[in-house]
């Protein structure tokens, strides 16, 4: 077996991997909510969210050709498979260490960080495909922007529309309408970050000489949206009790705001083609929520740790990578 093909297969197992760890390290996400208000049992939701994101993964694949193409040229990066390898190593440490912590940090800016990482450590600053790279950069950092707007503005819709309703029916009736917006944010969820391993494992591909063109193989959407729906039915339990309990109290008609929020911004970013940090959107759209319900029921102590986490995740991520590359580069 040639050096190439084993690189490959590496390649083809970690980004199953980060897939897998995604979909437990992001479960919390779309479920969160439907959990804390007690609209679904954990284990019904985590079902419900890995089959809808399963859904969702076999969707889609504008996004991974972003990936594939849009941070580096993969048909141009010299020693393009070890700068993968390095990069989905920093990214799968980074999501669970996270993970251990409780922390909901993002998957999308640890696994972007981390191409970037290692790509300028094997070539240097004219690695990146800049044009690209600032336009995902832009999106993840608008879309949770949007994301707080989004759930201000529809939440303060609902307080208009439902103010003089019984508050006790009304929270009923939204706790059913939970599971259905539920399902809606995990297919949202597995349209845009299901994709992300699709887009490295072709990138591989591409790099590697197996294929010419962008277009994602149906057996890599296959595997990475099984391998999103099984991590997915593993479950995150300290991420959900974070987001859903942490940032703010929760009741019905708070989450489907949320839930609402999270799905729209994701699927405009997944019609686009852009990558989003699905952990980003979610928790500034509840945030969003929070402070138009009551802005001092919002746990902002919460949300500043939070901040905190997605800020450093690029730097850091980037340069694990950039180590993780040159360790690598002495056996490969």
């Amino acid at each position: 077996m040639d050096l190439i093909l084993i690189l490959t297969v590496l390649i083809v197992v970690f980004a199953l991997s980060f897939d897998f760890i995604n979909g437990f390290h992001d479960t919390a996400n779309s479920i969160a909510t439907s959990v804390s208000t007690k609209a679904l049992k954990p284990r019904q939701a985590i079902l419900l969210a890995a089959i809808m994101n399963f859904v969702g993964a076999m969707t889609f694949t504008g996004v991974a050709k972003t990936i594939s193409k849009d941070i580096v040229d993969p048909f141009t990066l010299s020693n393009g498979s070890v700068v993968i390898l390095a990069a989905l190593i920093a990214a799968i440490f980074w999501n669970l260490l996270t993970w251990y912590y409780g922390i909901p940090s993002s998957s999308s800016h640890a696994l972007i960080g981390s191409i970037a990482g290692a790509a300028l450590a094997a070539e240097g600053v004219n690695a990146l495909n800049y044009s690209g790279f600032i336009k995902i950069l832009e999106a993840l950092l608008l879309s949770p922007v949007l994301a707080f707007v989004v759930g201000y503005i529809i939440y303060s819709i609902f307080k208009v529309v439902f103010k003089n309703f019984n508050l006790t029916k009304t929270n009923r009736n939204f706790r059913y309408l939970q599971v259905a917006t539920a399902a809606l944010q995990s297919f949202s969820h597995g349209t845009n970050d299901a994709q992300k391993a699709m887009g490295i494992i072709t990138m591989a591909l591409i790099a590697n000489g197996y294929q010419s063109g962008d277009d994602v193989q149906t057996w890599v959407q296959i595997s990475c949206a099984t391998a999103m729906g099984l991590g997915t039915s593993v479950g995150g339990w300290k991420i959900i009790k974070t987001v859903g309990g942490k940032i703010m109290k929760i009741r019905p008609i708070n989450g489907v705001a949320a839930d609402l929020t999270g799905a729209a911004v994701i699927f405009g970013a997944s019609y686009i083609h852009v990558p989003v940090s699905t952990t980003h959107v979610i928790s500034s759209g509840i945030l969003g929520v929070g402070a138009s319900h009551r802005i001092k029921g919002v746990k902002w102590d919460t949300a500043q740790r939070m901040l905190v986490t997605w800020v450093i995740t690029l730097p850091i991520t980037a340069l694990i990578a950039g180590i993780s590359y040159f360790i690598l580069n002495l056996f490969f």
